[in-house]
């Protein structure tokens, strides 16, 4: 069994689809340059590809991972090659390296995600915003509400966050850079640390009009941040 672990993007020509048809944009131009990849078997067949973490609608993403089972010899770098032809506008091929079948799966390792949000200018100018993001990383807890189908859940949003959220004037307004853990029992999106900071602690901007972007997947190991492409 050989195994290709790809990075590729999800850009603005893509940021309101799903995860699904994100996935089945990439399947499709895997079909597309005829690549030699492996599917299960049984009556519905499917590709053997698995994702490191989906992003939520309208997230945009510079680094996502994917894990591609190939069933013939075909050098990592021709199969990159021969995939970048066919992707669709806004998804870019970035980089690939052969796996072994030792490494743990993508959804096993990546542990941490970092992101960028950008927002109009606040209401209240920019110290109030310093100000409501101060108190939000100096608060020991911050409860928010969680919901799913499965019911609602109370979460404390700062165990999920590593380090201090930032944040930064933009052209368009400003920005926020965070990075949040995503551990066995569960991770927080960064919309709903959006939703709290303008909730709990008086950030005057829009989340409506907010733009996401995930900069990074990473394992964390003893305080290092490694690239999936990197363990």
């Amino acid at each position: 069994m050989r195994i290709l672990r790809l990075e590729i993007t999800k850009g603005e020509a893509v940021r309101y689809i799903s995860h699904l048809d994100y996935s089945r944009a990439v399947e499709r131009a895997i079909r597309r340059a005829k690549l030699p990849v492996a599917y299960s078997e049984g009556f519905n067949p499917h590709m053997k590809m698995a994702f490191a973490s989906a992003l939520s609608l309208g997230v945009t993403s510079d680094a996502e991972y994917l894990d591609v089972e190939v069933k013939t010899e075909i050098s990592a770098a021709d199969f990159g090659a021969a995939l970048a032809d066919q992707l669709p506008p806004g998804i870019v091929f970035k980089a690939i390296r052969e796996i072994t079948a030792q490494h743990a799966a993508l959804m096993a390792v990546v542990n941490l995600a970092t992101y960028r949000i950008n927002v109009p200018p606040p209401d209240e100018g920019f110290d109030a915003a310093q100000g409501s993001v101060i108190a939000f990383n100096q608060a020991e807890e911050v409860l928010y509400v969680k919901e799913s189908p499965k019911g609602n859940k109370q979460i404390d949003v700062k165990q999920y966050i590593a380090g201090d959220v930032g944040l930064a004037a933009a052209p368009e307004g400003i920005a926020l850079e965070m990075a949040i853990k995503i551990t066995p029992t569960g991770s927080v999106k960064p919309s709903a640390v959006l939703a709290v900071l303008v909730e709990q602690f008086g950030l005057a901007v829009d989340p409506a009009a907010a733009l996401i972007n995930r900069s990074g997947l990473y394992v964390l190991a003893e305080s290092r941040r490694l690239s999936p492409l990197e363990v």
